[in-house]
């Protein structure tokens, strides 16, 4: 069916056919430390290493991101479901990150010691687009851990549902 308008259920519901990775995106400061979980996160550029985060401005958490201007993207293993439910719940900032092991690379974000991969971020441009606040975000570290068990599979959310991608090595 083809509509001349697109309304925002119409929207959210063709957008859960797209297949996206599962992220947690923190950040730390005067105020202490605070995370979400986003599917909106890409890349921009190699030159110079550049992410884009897309965040709710109606989030609990979203001034402090303005605030601090630093972030880290952790991207998840299938190992993660809890943790990114946890990042996504009504749980206080304290209680998310008694999920998982955490340290900091350059900017002081909080990096999931075994994330498949974290980019440790500076906020350089903020942008308001309707709901969202657009994040462009220099990367200034990486932090890529080691496969556990032989198992190196990314979790991904389809259709309001979470999925694991990747192989498992054989050994």
């Amino acid at each position: 069916m083809i509509k001349d308008r697109i309304d925002a259920t119409d929207f959210r519901d063709a957008m859960s056919l797209l297949t996206t990775a599962v992220n947690v995106v923190t950040t730390a400061g005067t105020t202490g430390v605070h995370g979400f979980t986003a599917s909106a996160v890409c890349s921009v550029t190699d030159t110079p290493p550049t992410l884009l985060v897309c965040m709710n401005q109606t989030s609990r958490s979203h001034g402090y991101f303005l605030e601090n201007k630093i972030l880290s993207v952790n991207v998840l293993g299938a190992q993660h479901e809890q943790l990114s439910n946890a990042f996504a719940s009504k749980l206080c900032s304290e209680e998310r990150f008694e999920y998982g092991s955490w340290t900091q690379l350059q900017t002081g974000a909080p990096v999931l010691e075994d994330a498949l991969v974290s980019f440790d971020c500076k906020i350089e441009q903020i942008q308001e687009v309707g709901t969202h606040s657009v994040f462009m975000c220099r990367v200034v570290a990486i932090h890529q851990a080691e496969p556990q068990g032989g198992t190196d599979e990314g979790l991904v959310y389809f259709n309001r549902a979470y999925s694991r991608v990747g192989q498992i090595e054989l050994a």
